[in-house]
């Protein structure tokens, strides 16, 4: 196999450019074998691969550097600088990361695990080399759907300043985890269908050069006159106009073409943005044909495309979706907004029976909440569903756009607490920190799925901002027996005994349960207490 003498950075280059295609498909196979084997993310790794071959037959590593935007379609780039050996460990504990991590390895140059970071990254790694007179190549990769996150244009806004060579690669597959939406997706759909814009060009200027006399001094000031045919039909002016060369699109599944324009890229001496169409998935027909199912997938049986040990009981995210869908339909004021998570979060459904109050705003959580407090606003009751992980991005939208106007919106906040194999960019463990120091927030974790149900009940009917806190995977479904009417700030007593108390709050209380049964057979009498509120604390 070609791929078994690729051993760390740069061997790539000693492969035959004959052999690139063969390169390519034995990195699929190899994705697939091992992702079947341990889950991670398939689909979007299976649309890279010729992409990051190219980036590497044109890049020297360690020195050059690519900031991979989310990081979660770093798996190829891993293995072509010599971590194919270690991918039984991918997503474990001590083994290698399903996203780049800089103590992992010299050639992953930024740490990465939340979307539309990576132009900002990157440019700050280029500006320090242009600081320390170091001309080392540097390309930010980022997917169509992270162009939905405003940091991404805040930084292009900051990168048309550069006065170095600096490449941003848009991998454009039309998906992020969900269906684009917007303006943008709208754009980038146009310029995938811009091929007659340079068979235009070309025909123009054939036309014109033939006119005697006069043809070439017409062909001549056409270019010079800022490109006029440019202006009016060319693919990318947005980045144009922004003073950033654009190059594209071209076709992400040929490495030969790819590293004739990256290298064309590398000799200007400001920043360029290279649009890449690729396909995600490709290469693997389910994952082509659904490649939401296989963004992070668990182990699956590779034949089939079935995912292996299909889940006997409900998740929490399942109750949110029922629940929410019910509550809507007695209640027109209810509104759910996710930030391209729609899947994810469970408001699929929500979206199929109440399409004119559903709204996905891409990736933009910050957006997300303050759109969500507009709502709130005029009278509607907006559930705002993101992950525990990346509400954090909305800390100032939270505090100054809902909190501080103490506006209605529930946050109802999944994968709280650890997620596992995501690893440290992915865990959902400071929200109870930091919705605990905000003034007018209120918190509540639920114990099991019943009482998920019961908050969401409520929450419908509270005046202000509330945030609902639940893990990943199944419920729980102990302690159904106990079930009293929430009220607001006040615990739920269990069970109550003389020696020890246990105060446990939302997937805790499950715990609780079994520390409970463990001190009573060594004697003891134990109280238990389902704190239900966060903030406030029940200080009776």
């Amino acid at each position: 196999m070609l791929l078994d003498s690729i051993k760390g950075p740069n061997d790539i280059k000693k492969i035959d450019k004959e052999d690139y295609n063969i390169l390519a498909d034995e990195i699929r196979e190899f994705l697939i074998d091992r992702i079947s084997e341990c889950g991670g993310h398939l689909a979007s790794n299976l649309g890279v691969v010729e992409l990051t071959m190219a980036l590497h037959l044109c890049l020297n590593m360690p020195g050059d550097k690519i900031v991979w935007d989310v990081g979660h379609q770093s798996y190829t780039h891993k293995i072509l600088t010599g971590r194919k050996d270690e991918f039984n460990t991918l997503r474990k504990y001590g083994g290698i990361s399903g996203f780049p991590k800089r103590r992992e390895s010299d050639c992953d140059s930024f740490g990465t695990g939340h979307s539309s970071t990576s132009i900002s990254a990157a440019l700050g790694i280029a500006s320090g080399f242009q600081i320390k007179k170091m001309d080392n190549t540097v390309v930010a990769v980022i997917g169509d759907g992270a162009f939905t996150g405003g940091m991404a244009y805040e930084a292009l806004n900051n990168a048309a300043q550069l006065k170095r060579n600096f490449i941003i690669i848009l991998n454009d597959n039309d998906m992020s985890i969900s269906e684009n939406v917007g303006g943008f997706s709208s754009y980038l759909s146009q310029i995938r269908t811009a091929d007659v814009y340079t068979e235009l060009k070309s025909g123009v200027k054939n036309t014109l050069n033939k006119i005697p006399l006069f043809g070439e001094k017409i062909v001549h000031q056409v270019d010079k006159t800022k490109n006029s045919l440019k202006q009016l039909m060319v693919p990318g002016m947005l980045f144009e106009n922004m003073g950033i060369t654009y190059l594209g699109p071209i076709d992400g599944h040929n490495v030969n073409q790819m590293v004739k324009v990256f290298n064309e890229a590398k000799k200007l001496d400001h920043a360029v943005l290279v649009h890449v169409i690729t396909k995600k998935g490709k290469g693997y027909p389910y994952a082509e044909k659904k490649p939401s199912r296989f963004h992070g997938v668990a182990p699956f049986d590779k034949e089939t495309g079935e995912v292996l040990g299909v889940k006997e009981k409900p998740d929490y995210t399942d109750v949110f979706s029922k629940t929410i869908c019910n509550l809507a339909k007695e209640n027109e004021k209810i509104v759910a907004i996710t930030a391209a998570m729609a899947d994810g979060t469970g408001l699929k459904k929500f979206s199929k029976y109440y399409p004119d109050r559903f709204f996905d705003v891409g990736i933009a959580e910050e957006h997300a909440v303050t759109f969500g407090a507009g709502l709130a606003a005029v009278g509607m009751k907006p559930y705002v569903a993101i992950y525990s992980s990346f509400l954090q991005r909305a800390y100032d939208q939270i505090v100054h756009d809902v909190c501080i106007q103490d506006l209605p919106v529930v946050f109802a906040i999944d994968r709280a607490g650890l997620v596992g194999g995501d690893g440290e960019t992915h865990q959902g463990i400071f929200d109870y920190s930091y919705l605990n120091s905000i003034p007018n927030m209120s918190i509540f974790a639920p114990k099991n799925k019943y009482e998920l149900v019961d908050i969401l009940k409520y929450s419908s009917c509270f005046e202000g901002p509330l945030a609902i806190r639940y893990p990943r995977g199944t419920v729980y479904e102990g302690l159904k027996e106990f079930r009293q009417p929430i009220r607001y700030g006040k615990s739920e007593l269990i069970y109550e005994e003389k020696d020890i108390a246990l105060v446990a709050a939302g997937s805790m209380v499950e715990t609780a349960v079994k520390v409970r049964e463990v001190l009573k057979e060594a004697g003891y009498y134990v109280s238990l207490v389902n704190a239900r509120f966060i903030k406030p604390i029940d200080e009776d």
